[in-house]
């Protein structure tokens, strides 16, 4: 009977992480290249029951008579990296990466800790000493450091060089990754490399006047999310028919006893 409790509590709270993780998906269906989270679940090992000294003419000692589970967990919360469709804007500095691979951006930490860090969103600006910087003020990395851009008329070609008047400013540095898996979600959009990640080269294309959109579909994310609703009920419903099958236990049947 406890075991019944446990598990349905244990249900909700696994479908309370999973709703956490769609409703993040949903907020961010309009998010530049933002990439949404999955959640992998897992049972508990089944535990073999058997029947142990009962009463009557035969030894039904160590006699197994069937299998229950504990109920289910969340194993891991992963990534999606497919990609997402295009949208034209016609703005110069408005780049998508056409294949596997990442902006490579400079981004200080809250204790102002520069580190290298990854992004799809390749909605960028210039700045007013012309340093090409994300939306978040970050600057953009090239081969040769941070880029700046002189006033021109800026183009971008598919192998990232950058070009202002016709004049060959600097490459954007796009790196791939062998295991997207050791990539880590940062704030604004961006990510973090572990140090098991390795780096490959860029085997894509740069698309300049172009930006990738989210890979959430806010059709199926809602689907989940009614789905994810549905079964946190049930489980909701089972803790309260257990826990009215121990009243009754206790105070019913108890005082007969």
């Amino acid at each position: 009977m406890i075991k019944g409790l446990y598990t349905s509590a244990l249900g909700m709270i696994t479908m309370m992480r999973k709703m956490n993780v769609t409703a993040d998906n949903i907020a961010n269906a309009n998010t530049t290249g933002f990439k949404k989270d999955r959640v992998a679940t897992k049972s508990f090992t089944e535990e073999l029951l058997k029947r142990l000294n009962d009463p009557g003419d035969q030894p039904y000692y160590d006699v197994p008579i069937g299998r229950i589970s504990q109920g289910v967990y969340i194993d891991d919360i992963y990534t999606d990296f497919s990609g997402g469709g295009f949208r034209k804007t016609y703005a110069p500095l408005d780049l998508a990466i056409s294949g596997n691979g990442f902006f490579c951006i400079s981004a200080a930490d809250r204790t102002g800790q520069v580190s290298e860090l990854y992004t799809r969103d390749g909605s960028f600006t210039l700045g007013s000493d012309g340093l090409l910087l994300t939306k978040e003020g970050n600057p953009v990395l090239g081969t040769n450091g941070m880029i700046r851009i002189p006033p021109g008329y800026i183009t971008v070609s598919e192998d990232g060089s950058i070009f202002s008047n016709d004049e060959y400013i600097d490459r954007l540095r796009i790196t791939s990754f062998a295991d997207t898996h050791e990539l880590r979600k940062r704030e604004n959009n961006l990510f973090s490399a572990t140090n098991r990640a390795l780096q490959t080269d860029f085997t894509g294309s740069i698309q300049a006047g172009f930006l990738e959109n989210s890979n959430v579909s806010p059709i199926k994310e809602m689907t989940d999310m009614i789905t994810t609703t549905r079964v946190y009920d049930a489980n909701q419903r089972m803790i309260t028919i257990h826990d009215n099958i121990l009243n009754r236990v206790v105070n019913d049947i108890g005082r007969k006893v």
